[in-house]
């Protein structure tokens, strides 16, 4: 949601600021989170998301960030499920899922709690990336007892605040259908333009880079544009102290190493988790905001670390 979710956040926090001042702010940045979605599919009345179950063991659910497949765990599975059961999803809408009407974070929320108790599954670790991760956190706030430990990878509790800690939660919710209008009006060719220079911010490799754009293009771009807008317009700050599970939350700070030290960037997560008790942040040394796939193998070991 980049060099981690850090960089755009700075320009779209001077671009929030401008339009709370004048009511004219744009937000075309916020899209390229999105990784530059150029195309929509159909709406279909499908399940808020597909999941494939992999391994044996205690379980492991694994939510993707926004516009992204549940194959950017693949890695992670290959290492994870020979010891867990990993529950892998993608969101509908995301990476050729169907999308369904509807505001799509209520509906996985409800449909996640269903799935947990469903598949009679005991306070199993949950792990969200990106939007994924802001999902987690509120699966884990609203159900505290249905999750046994959480991860969040490079994701944020209050988004749209990350450069602007006085914003209040009310003023985010105000805003946000101003973003979502915006977002829509953009000219679809803007997402195309800026897609290069985007996913470098997001991801290193050139095949990983391939990877996360054939996702977005994939995706449907009305579904992405109001979950981001919906993400960006709540604050979860005020209810953190909700979850009861133990949390790790995974961040990136390599693609400010010009700008910002290692702690200057790790105290961004650590204000913005402070209400959240026990939060342990780990900062990956070479990952940008896929760390899962910049930075493999400390990803993996510091998840392993934590779950078993």
């Amino acid at each position: 949601m980049t060099a981690s979710v850090l960089s755009l956040l700075r320009r779209f926090a001077a671009n929030l600021r401008r339009g709370l001042c004048t009511a004219s702010g744009r937000f075309a940045v916020v899209v390229g989170i999105a990784v530059a979605i150029g195309s929509s599919v159909a709406h279909a009345a499908t399940a808020p998301f597909e999941v494939r179950v992999t391994g044996s063991g205690p379980d492991v659910l694994m939510i993707p960030g926004l516009a992204s497949s549940g194959a950017v765990w693949d890695d992670t599975v290959k290492q994870l499920c020979t010891s867990h059961r990993c529950h892998v999803f993608t969101l509908a809408g995301f990476a050729g899922v169907p999308a369904q009407p509807g505001p799509l974070l209520d509906d996985v929320d409800t449909a996640l709690a269903a799935y947990i108790e469903q598949q009679h599954l005991k306070a199993p670790v949950v792990v969200g990336h990106s939007l994924g991760g802001f999902v987690a956190l509120r699966l884990a706030i609203a159900h505290p007892a249905d999750v046994g430990k959480l991860v969040i990878v490079d994701s944020l509790p209050a988004l749209g605040a990350v450069r602007m800690d006085s914003l209040t939660p009310q003023q985010l919710r105000d805003f946000a259908p101003q973003m979502r209008t915006q977002m829509l009006a953009q000219d679809p060719a803007a997402y195309a333009a800026g897609q290069a220079q985007t996913i470098a911010t997001l991801v290193t490799a050139p095949a990983d880079v391939a990877r996360v754009q054939a996702w977005g293009k994939a995706s449907d771009r009305v579904t992405v544009i109001d979950a981001m807008a919906d993400m960006l317009g709540e604050d979860l700050r005020p209810r953190l102290s909700a979850i009861k599970a133990p949390t790790l939350v995974m961040g990136s700070w390599i693609a400010y190493k010009d700008s910002s030290t290692l702690e200057q960037t790790r105290a961004v997560y650590e204000r913005q988790y402070r209400t959240l008790a026990g939060v342990q942040v780990a900062m990956s040394p070479a990952g940008r905001h896929f760390i899962m796939l910049d930075d493999p193998v400390w990803f993996e070991q510091t998840l392993e670390a934590f779950v078993r």
